[in-house]
């Protein structure tokens, strides 16, 4: 028999439990949604798994200098693709998300929305009263040695992770989503939890349109379709 991702069943279990809350909000997608990170300890069991479900293998995408990952990418259409990220073993720092060494199964980590010029989107924060850091520039080496860059900023206060960091790639850098392996779609990405009011007024001034419903967990929920089957994910 194949040998089954443990998380697979987990997840799916969990989206079965969400089942109820997902069918009173609308299946989708924020519009802003650019990619989220499915955090593991080991990028290979973390690639295995997500092909185990959805029938397409993720491609290695590069390492992180000096922030201690690397990462596997998979499109999810247009402008929009999932990050498989793990700790880097050539790299002897901790990883910038400290908790992917301590992931026994995958699990969402973050997510990132691109809300275009990330300037103005710092001062429209300021406007709100919201507090943030950055912009701050980033990079990464593709396999093929090319450099691809990138601006973000992040709130203060993710509320628990739900919220996610924004980001603005450079107008000379692909956007990994053009040429990661393709055949898979995000069906859903959305929150559940016990202060969906107040979320909702938070992502109101954030201008996302992000599917919230109420639940007494606290979790991102996530559902890819591919070629194989549905891969359900939760934080």
């Amino acid at each position: 028999m194949e040998p089954i991702c443990r998380r697979s069943f987990i997840a799916l279990a969990a989206g079965a439990a969400f089942a109820p809350l997902l069918a009173r909000a609308a299946e989708q997608v924020p519009p802003l949604l650019d990619h989220f990170i499915l955090g593991c300890a080991d990028l290979d069991h973390g690639i295995a798994c997500v092909e185990q479900r959805t029938g397409v293998h993720a491609a290695f995408g590069g390492v992180h200098p000096g922030r201690g990952t690397r990462n596997a990418l998979l499109s999810l259409g247009e402008r929009r693709y999932l990050e498989i990220m793990a700790p880097d073993p050539a790299q002897q720092v901790t990883p910038q998300i400290p908790r992917l060494r301590e992931l026994k199964e995958p699990a969402i980590v973050g997510w990132a929305a691109h809300p275009g010029d990330l300037e103005k989107f710092a001062a429209h924060l300021r406007e709100a009263g919201i507090a943030f850091e950055g912009p701050r520039a980033g990079s990464r080496q593709r396999p093929d040695g090319k450099l691809l860059h990138w601006k973000t900023l992040t709130l203060n206060d993710d509320q628990a992770g739900l919220l996610p960091f924004f980001i603005e790639w450079s107008g000379d850098s692909l956007h990994p989503s053009a040429d990661a392996p393709k055949g898979c779609t995000l069906t859903h990405f959305g929150a559940v939890t016990s202060t969906s009011d107040d979320l909702r007024k938070v992502t109101g001034l954030l201008q996302l349109d992000m599917p919230i419903t109420q639940s007494d967990k606290t979790a991102l929920h996530a559902v890819i379709v591919g070629p194989k089957g549905e891969l359900a994910l939760t934080s």
